[in-house]
């Protein structure tokens, strides 16, 4: 596909954006970036030096709109000034998964849910890849997808992370394996409800054929599905992954033991379930499936253990940036548990969870934007109590731990009111147990 002179904006400079201005550069378009903020002048530079133009801060939000197509970056909220500017002038978007995917020439493993993408994504890579077959994890994950595109000669498959973000922006996009592993509320801050947030996500399977493959949660209802359905559950024996005890069985045959694994949790149980799934429908024999997933190991922020102190152990789950995740980490944690949680308001509350932490949790420490609606809720529940900075946080969780103890730092929601992300977030936190302890 060529766009010989073809002008193409790209709203945003993020990694996403950058990639999507890289690839339509290659293919012969005229590509102006805009960016409403201050993007860092190094990559400004690297742009310019290919023959790509870009338009930033305010004079981005006023620009004339007179392009051919415009990619709208997955991070940028269709609401703010730069996006509407060009709504108001009469563009369309497509997104940089949309671009990215009509320039792709390899079969397409896509792979959504609110928790757990990016472990059944790297899952699924890491079986392909032990099994012979060439692929990279890509997408939301952090390698753009527009920017492996570039470089398919050296793949058989794309593994791609793929966000509600992104699908709202798609036309043609049609994964030959949609994985689809669980719902529960987040982003209730971009999307006015749950069913907007669900329509979003439901788009992965809109595309599909029936000779393509839909990997599901038995327990959530998909209606309108035309791909080979094959279902996993924990929860249910009617699927068909199953977990019996600790072994993850296929129709009643079973395949893989979770103590094979490096993982554990209920959690882990199906998002290993929705990798041998995408296995099954790529046909990559079981036992060649399962070399993959018993190497694996999960990446940082995830239930990850940062530190014993007089014997009590830290756990840094920075990476539960919603309540589902968050009720995750306490369910998979058989010790007591001083939590560390809150931070930005994303729009949903902490409420339905107080049972959870009733059971689970001997003291709770509450930071962030939401510290004090949590309070309100949880301190009827367990003992609780609020602190200024992270630093604080952990001084009062050890207050209140014994040997024996966890202290589970699993916010339950995002990071933008204190840190730069979930990982900067994470970081600090493994950084200040590791000083303590030294």
């Amino acid at each position: 596909m060529k766009f010989d002179r073809r002008r193409a904006a790209v709203l945003g400079m993020g990694a996403s954006g950058e990639a999507a201005a890289r690839l339509l550069h290659s293919r012969g378009a005229n590509v102006t970036v805009f960016d409403s903020g201050k993007p860092e002048a190094q990559r400004i530079r690297l742009l310019q030096d290919l023959g790509i133009s870009t338009i930033v801060g305010e004079a981005a939000e006023r620009a004339k709109a007179d392009y051919e197509m415009t990619i709208l970056s997955p991070g940028i909220d269709p609401a703010v000034p730069l996006v509407e500017n060009f709504r108001r002038q009469g563009a369309t978007f497509i997104g940089e998964l949309e671009l990215a995917f009509r320039f792709c020439e390899r079969p397409v493993i896509a792979i959504t849910g609110t928790n757990g993408k990016t472990t059944t994504t790297q899952l699924i890579e890491s079986i392909l890849n032990g099994a012979g077959h060439r692929t990279v994890a890509c997408g939301n994950i952090g390698l753009p997808f527009a920017e492996a595109v570039q470089r398919q000669a050296e793949f058989d498959f794309f593994t791609v992370e793929v966000s509600s973000f992104q699908l709202e922006t798609i036309s043609s996009f049609r994964p030959d394996v949609a994985v689809w592993l669980n719902l529960s509320p987040d982003h209730l801050d971009r999307y006015p409800n749950m069913a907007e947030y669900r329509t979003a996500k439901l788009r992965i399977f809109e595309n599909q054929r029936s000779i393509d493959y839909a990997i599901t949660n038995y327990s959530d209802d998909l209606p309108g599905i035309v791909a080979t359905r094959v279902t996993f559950s924990a929860y249910s024996n009617s699927a068909d992954f199953i977990l019996d005890g600790d072994t993850i069985c296929f129709r009643n045959e079973p395949l893989l033991r979770m103590a094979e694994t490096h993982l554990s949790g209920i959690h882990n149980a199906e998002n290993l379930m929705a990798a041998l799934g995408a296995a099954q429908a790529l046909k990559v024999p079981f036992e060649k499936a399962k070399c993959g997933l018993t190497k694996y190991r999960l990446p940082p922020h995830r239930c990850e253990k940062v530190g014993e102190i007089d014997g009590v152990s830290f756990i840094n789950d920075s990476k539960a940036t919603n309540l589902d995740a968050l009720a995750k980490a306490l369910e998979s944690q058989p010790r007591p548990i001083v939590l560390i949680a809150g931070g930005k308001d994303k729009g949903f509350e902490f409420d339905a969870l107080a049972g959870l932490v009733h059971a689970k949790v001997k003291y709770a420490v509450l930071i962030g934007e939401m510290a004090d609606r949590i309070f309100r809720t949880w301190s009827e529940v367990a003992p609780c109590s609020r602190a200024k900075t992270l630093q604080a946080a952990i001084d009062r969780a050890r207050r209140h731990s014994l040997p024996g103890d966890v202290v589970l730092f699993s916010p339950g929601t995002s990071s933008f009111d204190m840190f730069q992300n979930y990982a900067d977030r994470g970081n600090q936190f493994r950084e200040i147990i590791q000083e303590l302890a030294r």
